[in-house]
């Protein structure tokens, strides 16, 4: 099989892929607002990019358990931004906090995300009363110890030793840009507004796809990085937060139900995680032309 088609059909006609990276975007505090960005480097344990990786840091409640827009749908409203000595965070109603990006100097303890036990290095008094003012309860910001890998899921992952900072669970998320195409023509004859990619939280976008083809995909290879696609990302109700707002309502988990239910996994999919099997350290760039390979 030639590893920019598709698998032959029946009558023996290969369809050719033209897919591309569309779009990158880096999440540097888990559960706030995401950074586009134009080029992002691939590593092990994620995307980097502005000296920031994706999901480095997290909120945590005072037993050091995650905190995200499951619960708190206004960390949606958090925006980051980098400059050369800071990760900047800016909320409504509330002053900028500065989080130093120089190596963590602050105590490291343990934190629980999910089921993963890990350890997380305390962002210091500053950063904690700026969000429980803003949640309204204790909190404290931690910035991921690599000391602790987080290993992946062997289940799904293998014997390649992924593993990840505080994302849900894989470094990479993809999203096919027609399987938002076609949800949102799914939502206009339900007489729904479309939404945005950023429901989906992605780190990366990948154009020239049919949609949900991303399902089948075994490897994703651009700019010399292959992404393997390991396991359907479960959505949950952070996708029905509006990422400016902070409102909440029931799409797009009402229309997905209706077809993108997957038993095996007890939920509704939508998109990919991925981990990163060759190319670590190498630049995966928006708009550069990508090579994808089928499980089948």
């Amino acid at each position: 099989m030639s590893a920019a088609s598709r698998p032959a059909g029946a009558d023996g006609a290969t369809d050719a892929i033209a897919a591309r990276i569309a779009a990158l975007n880096v999440h540097p505090v888990k559960g706030c607002g995401a950074i586009a960005v134009s080029a992002a480097t691939a590593e092990v344990t994620g995307l980097r990019a502005l000296r920031v990786r994706d999901r480095e840091w997290m909120v945590v409640d005072a037993a050091g358990r995650f905190l995200t827009q499951r619960e708190h749908p206004r960390l949606a409203r958090v925006v980051a931004s980098v400059d050369d000595a800071s990760l900047r965070l800016a909320a409504p109603n509330a002053a900028p906090l500065d989080v130093p990006l120089a190596p963590s100097q602050g105590p490291s303890s343990e934190v629980v995300v999910w089921r993963s036990h890990v350890l997380g290095i305390d962002q210091g008094d500053a950063a904690a009363a700026w969000f429980s003012d803003y949640l309204g309860k204790r909190a404290r910001l931690v910035r991921f110890d690599p000391a602790k890998p987080r290993r992946c899921n062997p289940d799904y992952v293998g014997t390649t030793g992924a593993h990840t900072m505080f994302a849900d669970g894989y470094p990479v998320l993809v999203v096919g840009q027609a399987s938002l195409d076609d949800l949102n023509a799914r939502l206009a004859a339900k007489g729904s507004p479309a939404l945005p990619m950023n429901r989906f939280r992605p780190n990366v976008v990948v154009a020239g796809l049919p949609p949900y083809d991303e399902d089948h995909l075994d490897t994703i290879e651009s700019g010399g990085v292959t992404l393997k696609l390991v396991k359907p990302c479960v959505r949950c109700q952070v996708t029905t937060t509006d990422q400016a707002t902070a409102r909440v309502g029931i799409e797009p988990l009402a229309t997905l139900g209706m077809y993108r239910r997957d038993d095996a996994l007890a939920g509704v999919t939508f998109g990919m995680n991925a981990i990163v099997v060759a190319g670590a350290g190498r630049p995966l760039e928006a708009g550069a032309a990508a090579t994808v390979t089928y499980r089948f």
